[in-house]
């Protein structure tokens, strides 16, 4: 991207030592008789089966206690955003585990879920502003984090977004004036943000409307004050409540593009799991698998059903908004070629700008078998479940240990 900016990576291990001496990254000791997900505020099988509790009973079956990170008061919300805790699956934005797997510890890509379409460019409604060369010369507002321990994934996308659309106009950041706000985002280990332990992560939105909440919209009041011209929203989610109050209005929109490429922001939603996890305890993997491939063969049958449990947790405006933004995703997690690349844009972005300091290859921290193997086991299940209803005994299973295909 012409005229880009480029940032230093931070010094992981330096910080991460500094964090852990403040106490900052304390969790429940490791015990592989426990597993414990997270995710993010999203369109994910995870976010409908903490509805269903599918997967918690995979985890019943092989006896192993499967609960949200928050259940227990020991783990504060850092393992969401570094994984600093073995025995953890997180399903959720891409630009977190990103940072993880490059500069913190190893981790396996197990699946991801392509949700979101590209972001808009936000104005004030009033304004004499109606197509991004209207911009020229005028304020454009980036957040950027001050915590060093995780990403500042709210402003690579912000910034990723912004610079897409200079460039679809045929504008660069000299034409604009970026201003930078910056804020503490220091709350993951303060008690009081922290609560009581949660069962259940749909327990963090009954006390806070997430949907009026402009933590969630951090430039919306500075443009509704005309500090700034224009601000970066993620399409048909966040940008529909800035547009329902009247205050606003889009000028530009990066999924009316035919280019799918233009469409990453902190998406794909991903599924990752520490290196230990994989390599020494497989089965958990398999069974969390199992438990998200049921989910979202569920949850693509009966959309309607599943936008209404989405709608606690996501940004849509509504229900049938919830509906209309899911219509045609695939909740069931894939490695797709197209997905994979998805990822592979969204990683070289944040390492061109100094997000990440060190690169990798995708399809290697991609691993597929996993997947793989938790759909050949619902496969013989069900091959097995529907036989015995009808024969004296269960048939052999449908074929050996080679690969499926």
């Amino acid at each position: 991207m012409e005229n880009q900016v480029k940032r230093s990576a931070p010094n992981m291990d330096e910080i991460l030592a500094e964090a852990k001496k403040l106490g900052k990254l304390e969790t429940v000791p490791l015990d592989w008789t426990e597993v414990y997900y997270t995710n993010c505020p999203l369109v994910s099988a995870s976010n409908v089966d903490q509805e269903l509790g599918w997967t918690k009973g995979e985890f019943k079956k092989i006896g192993v206690n499967y609960q949200y990170l928050r259940a227990r008061q020991e783990n504060n919300w850092y393992p969401h955003y570094i994984h600093n805790m073995d025995n953890l699956i997180r399903f959720g934005g891409l630009f977190p585990p990103v940072h993880v797997h490059a500069d913190i510890r190893r981790t396996k890509l197990l699946g991801v879920t392509q949700v979101y379409e590209g972001g808009v460019m936000m104005v004030r409604s009033r304004d004499d502003i109606y197509r991004m060369a209207d911009l020229k010369g005028k304020k454009i507002g980036l957040s950027r984090s001050q915590n060093k321990i995780k990403t500042d994934w709210w402003g690579i996308q912000e910034e990723q977004g912004i610079e897409l659309m200079l460039r679809m106009n045929g504008m660069t950041r000299d034409d604009v004036e970026i201003v930078e706000f910056p804020y503490p985002d220091d709350w993951y280990d303060v008690p009081e943000m922290m609560g009581p332990p949660m069962e259940n992560p749909s327990e963090l939105w009954l006390k806070r409307d997430h949907k009026h909440d402009l933590a969630f919209r951090p430039l919306e009041t500075a443009l509704e004050n005309g500090v700034i011209d224009a601000m970066y929203s993620q399409s048909k989610v966040l940008s529909v409540l800035s547009e329902t109050t009247g205050k606003f209005k889009s000028i530009e929109d990066l999924s009316h593009y035919p280019d799918w490429t233009l469409q990453i922001a902190n998406v794909p939603a991903a599924i990752t799991c520490t290196a230990e996890m994989a390599e020494q305890h497989p089965e958990l993997v398999v069974t969390f698998l199992k438990g998200m491939i049921k989910v979202g063969r569920w949850a693509n049958e009966h959309k309607q059903a599943a936008a209404a449990i989405l709608d606690k947790q996501t940004f849509y405006r509504d229900v049938e908004d919830t509906y209309e933004g899911i219509r045609r995703v695939d909740l069931v997690p894939n490695l797709s070629p197209q997905n994979l690349v998805s990822v592979a844009i969204g990683k070289d972005f944040m390492h061109s700008h100094g997000y990440i300091k060190n690169d990798f290859d995708v399809n290697e921290w991609a691993a597929p078998e996993f997947l793989e193997q938790a759909a050949r086991e619902l496969l013989e299940e069900e091959w097995k479940k529907r036989t015995t209803s009808k024969l004296p005994k269960a048939a052999d299973p449908l074929s050996g240990r080679g690969r499926v295909g």
